[in-house]
């Protein structure tokens, strides 16, 4: 008996050991791509229907959809010369957009300055040719023209109550991303010096995103109205948007399509005079009626200023070493806007053209007057 109690005891820890293993749950596995918890199939969260657009991004969007059938791609291409090379083709790139349904397309000058072949490619991605109507390269402006049926021509808005912080648009092509819109504010108004050299007066500063190939966009209100033609960027040494660009205001534009589409040119206005400019110390030497204006030295024979009746200088006078003529007329407003300074004279005529006849204040000795003069043409660089 003794001999079984060890055999007894194998077999029944052999059988405990049988039944534990043979009943306990043996481990279940699923497949990778499913998801613990479910039955196997993908869950998602989807939206109930067509997201609504708040009340902002609908603008962005009415702005976008008025403006891109007007805005056009612009490529112009010239011929430069190389020292080492000889004759190079260049080509260079901007933005545009229709002012009429004859197809007069506003760019910059810049954009078409010295080019020999125009090409301007629509929304539709339609690409034709196109001719140079008129050019100014003061205003850094120009007209194009195509012929194409059926286009859609912007509607141009008013400069004139333009606020700091109003919201703008800008579509264009920057880098050749033909249909592109940015958005920003109106940073600023003021004077800079554009392209050629010349003031931009009232220029229209704006944080909206210019880049290269957006010279010539619209600068739209949230109307979708035209407000500016985007013109400058400052890069601060990188040849992209720093968040500062500039637009030349549309009022200035209006004033001389008429001249571009007629004339192929500007027939800027002048008062026909040899300018002198005064400061207080200068009208106090000179006993002036008052401590700033516009001397007029001369008047420029047959002009507009001589055909008004104004007065230029009768005493010759040294002013410093240059010799200057005193006692004639001093111009200190027009169509009674201060004139403190030549800029001031330059600003005010910019608001005309050719052919306008204009209120001009004067002091004729210590007796103020006003006088009506029809501005002449410019065919030099005078005021």
């Amino acid at each position: 008996m003794r001999n079984l109690r060890p055999l007894i005891l194998a077999v029944v820890i052999a059988a405990g050991f049988y039944f534990y293993t043979s009943r306990s749950e043996q481990p279940t596995f699923k497949p990778a791509n499913t998801w613990f918890g479910n039955s196997g199939k993908l869950e998602l969260t989807e939206a109930a229907g067509p997201t609504e657009l708040d009340p902002e991004e609908q603008v962005n969007v009415n702005v976008y959809k008025k403006g891109i059938p007007s805005v056009v791609n612009i490529k112009s291409r010239a011929v430069s010369y190389n020292f080492f090379y000889g004759l190079v083709p260049e080509e260079g790139q901007g933005t545009g957009f229709i002012l009429d349904k004859e197809g007069h397309i506003l760019t910059n000058y810049h954009v078409i300055a010295n080019a020999q072949q125009i090409e301007v490619t629509l929304y539709n991605r339609k690409t034709v040719k196109a001719e140079l109507i008129g050019g100014d390269r003061q205003h850094d402006l120009a007209v194009i023209k195509i012929n194409v049926p059926n286009l859609v021509p912007v509607t141009l808005g008013d400069s004139r109550n333009i606020q700091v912080g109003q919201k703008v648009f800008a579509i264009g092509n920057p880098f050749g991303l033909s249909g592109t819109m940015t958005r920003g504010i109106v940073s600023s108004i003021r004077s800079v010096q554009g392209p050629s050299g010349a003031s931009i007066d009232e220029a229209i500063q704006t944080d909206a995103a210019i880049n290269p190939g957006n010279s010539g966009g619209p600068l739209l209100n949230s109307k979708a109205e035209v407000i500016g033609i985007n013109s400058m960027i400052f890069t601060g040494g990188a040849e992209q948007s720093a968040g500062i660009g500039f637009a030349i205001p549309i009022n200035t534009a209006k004033a001389v399509l008429n001249d571009l589409v007629t004339f192929g040119r500007v027939r800027r206005p002048t008062l026909g005079i040899r300018p002198l400019p005064i400061g207080p110390e200068l009208a106090d030497q000179m006993g002036l009626a008052q401590d700033y204006g516009v001397l007029i030295m001369q008047v420029i024979p047959g002009g507009a200023a001589e055909r008004a009746g104004l007065k230029g200088g009768t005493q010759r006078a040294l002013l410093g070493n240059t010799p200057i003529m005193i006692g004639g007329d001093l111009i200190v407003a027009i169509e009674g806007e201060d004139v403190e300074d030549m800029q001031d004279l330059s600003r005010l005529m910019n608001k005309y053209k050719a052919g306008d006849t204009v209120t001009v204040t004067i002091y004729r000795g210590k007796r103020k007057m006003d006088v009506k003069v029809t501005l002449g043409e410019a065919r030099e660089q005078r005021a």
